[in-house]
This record gives C-alpha cells, structure tokens and sequence, in this order.
C-alpha cells in the first residue's frame, strides 16, 4: 500500500483512522509540553484488548506513564471507558445487548473490575486512585456540577489520580452522554484542563481512507471546531465502544470552549503520554482558540439536553449573535418544550439554527404569554416583572 503524504489541509472526502501506518515525525511542539493539567480518555477496544477482557498490560503501561507525568508535575485525570465490554465478557455475552437494563447490569459488573484494576495498577506506581462516576444530571445541574469540580481539584491537589466513568448503571434515558470522548471533552471543561489527550485503537486522522486512497493525506494539526473536519468525518465506533471519529471531532470542538486543544493517538504508541509531554509530535492535534469562554458560561454550553427553545425573528437573532445584545421578549415568535425559570434553554433563529443558550428568565408558560410583547407590558401580562429581558446577555452564551 502506497504511504500517505502528510499534509496539514483537510480534504472534503471522508476523513478516517489509519491503525498501522507510520506517522509524519515533523510538527509543531505537543500542546501538552507545558500544560499544567490534562485529561486523557482511553477507549473500551484499548482496555479490554478488542473485547478480550481488561488488558492488564497495556492498563499497567499508561499508569506507569501517568507517574511519570505526575513527578514531572502534571495534573492528570483518566477518562476510561470498559465497563460494559468487560460486563459483558464476565458475563459471557458475545455481543452488545439492546436493552438498558441488560447495558446497566453489563455496566454494574464490569465497573467492579475495571476499578480494582486501575487501582492496583496505580498503586504499584505510587500513586493513589479514586473512582468517579458521572451521569449528565450532574453537570447539568450547576450545584452539582461544582461539587463534581469541587471534589474532581482535590483530589489532583491531593495527589490523587482520578479515573473517571458515566454512571452507567443508574442512566435511564441513554446508556451513555453519546460515548466517553464527549465524557472527557465535558471533564476538560470541567476542570480547565490545558489539553485532552484521546488515546484510540487508531494512529491518527487522515482526509480518506488511505487503504483505499493511495492520495490520503494524514491530518498533523488543524483547528478544533472547523466545520471541514464535520463535514469530512465518518464511519461509526467498534461493535464494544460507541465512540467514532466524529465523536473525537466533536469533543475536541466541545474541549475547545474552555481552551483545551486535542490529542488524538494511538493508544499503544509506546511511551505516548510521557513522549507527548516531552513535545514530540504524535498523533492528530486539533488546536483550541486562545480565548476561554467565562465558567459559568462554558456550563451553559455544556448542557447535552435541554428543556426548551425559543424562536426569534431574524432582528432579534441579529441583535443576539452579532452585537451581544440580551434577548427581549418582542423578539420571541415560537416557544419549545416545557421549562421552568432557571432552566437551560436555546436560542433558535428563523431557520432552526441554534445560536446561543442562557438561562431563562421566565418559564416556557410565561414565555408564550410574553411573544412579539414589549417589556413594559410583561407586568400587566403576568402580575409580575422578574427581569425585563428572556435571557440577559450575562446569562447567554453564542454557540459556535
């Protein structure tokens, strides 16, 4: 097979994973040379060796690299995935049941192992280990998601190397917050990570698939959230995992929102993390914008679900995108789902498009009320004037 060429520009064809390919040695210095901070996500193919059951030596490698970024002083929390591939290897289970409830117990069993084993792998490497299990209702909700934070920095200025799962065995909408790169994006968020290191079965990102494009040309860096990279990306994850190359893509472009650019590696590459933080350049880098969005604000953009929308007419989607502006309830034509005041909501334009999200002033009801109405009239519409805006614009944040 003829060797891919590397290139820095993206392709419109279908972007792809080579797994076995060497890779373009000349880039950049590794975004987490100087990071202070990093998330590192590993995939259920990695960790249970294809379904195999944990794989105990490569699980034991990345702790022993883990160390190494620790004394170097480098904050790291793991995102892993393996739970329900290992469920359902214990449970003798060929292949990935259907039901939630068979996922939830696949999950209850699995977890046990997966924990014992980053404990005892972490142990050997004198470092201290805690198990963190998230479901979206905790950084949905901005109580709890402080405390997750509150506990997720204590533990990493205790010294303690945090790994980290969804809650599998108590979701009940969807197994999943989509697959477990969304899950690290969330945690860099979460954290303020300086970057998010996505360790997969695959050696990188390319523009085609180069087992059958001798043309391909491997992607070294490119800028997290371009819309090439969406359009270019394709192909779903293993039978084990969820997780794919566009859900690699989307994290690094949720991850961008607080600063945090992305590795995508091959999780195998011998000494990768420690290589990586040493500046060499390896895998795909998919680089964030300087500018961090404000914390609360990144919350607010971080809401998988959302209760409801509002529709506005093309002035006020104007006033809102491109001047800052708050939102007024004259602006409003259409309201969306049921919320409560305080809730997440959307902000949709004329066609459809979301363009930002805030917390919302006044609950879906109200808000019906209160359409292509001006503000001096909300008090005689409802008996009471809360905030003469929907969503002030300190309480709003534009999506890109």
């Amino acid at each position: 097979m003829p060797r891919p060429t590397p290139a820095t520009t993206l392709s419109p064809k279908a972007a792809f994973f080579l797994p076995s390919e060497a890779m373009p040695s000349a880039r950049r210095t590794s975004v987490i040379q100087d990071a202070k901070r990093i998330v590192v996500k590993v995939g259920s193919s990695l960790v249970t060796n294809e379904g195999r059951g944990l794989d105990e030596v490569a699980i034991g490698e990345w702790c022993r690299q883990l160390a190494v970024l620790r004394a170097g002083g480098i904050e790291v929390v793991m995102v892993s995935s393996g739970a329900i591939a290992e469920g359902m290897k214990r449970l003798g289970w060929s292949s990935r049941p259907q039901a939630i409830n068979e996922l939830q117990a696949a999950a209850a069993v699995g977890q046990m192992g997966l924990a014992q084993m980053y404990e005892t792998k972490l142990r050997e490497n004198a470092l201290g280990s805690a198990q963190v299990l998230l479901t979206h209702a905790d950084l949905a909700d901005r109580e709890r998601y402080l405390n997750a934070r509150s506990t997720l920095l204590t533990l990493l200025k205790l010294g303690v190397v945090p790994v980290i799962n969804e809650n599998d065995t108590v979701v009940n909408d969807e197994i999943k917050f989509g697959d477990n790169d969304t899950l690290g994006a969330l945690v860099a968020n979460l954290i303020e990570a300086d970057a998010l290191v996505i360790l997969t079965d695959q050696k990188g990102l390319y523009s085609a698939d180069p087992r059958k494009d001798p043309a391909a040309r491997f992607i070294e860096e490119a800028r997290a959230g371009d819309p090439a990279l969406e359009a270019m990306a394709g192909g779903t994850g293993s039978s084990l995992g969820r997780g794919g190359m566009i859900t690699k893509i989307l994290a690094a472009k949720r991850a961008a929102g607080s600063g945090a650019s992305t590795i995508i590696a091959w999780g195998r590459e011998p000494d990768a993390l420690v290589r990586l933080s040493q500046g060499e350049a390896i895998g795909t880098v998919l680089l964030a914008p300087t500018q961090k969005t404000q914390a609360r604000k990144q919350w607010m953009a971080d809401h998988l679900q959302l209760r409801g929308a509002v529709v506005v007419d093309a002035g006020a989607a104007r006033m809102v995108r491109n001047e800052g502006k708050s939102l007024l309830p004259i602006g409003m034509v259409q309201v969306e789902g049921d919320f409560s005041r305080g809730d997440v909501i959307a902000v949709r334009g004329p066609d459809g498009q979301e363009i930002g999200r805030g917390l919302a002033n006044y609950s879906s009801s109200e808000a019906r009320l209160l359409c292509r109405k001006p503000s001096a009239e909300i008090e005689s519409l409802l008996g009471y004037a809360a905030e003469p805006e929907m969503l002030h614009r300190d309480n709003l944040v534009l999506m890109r």
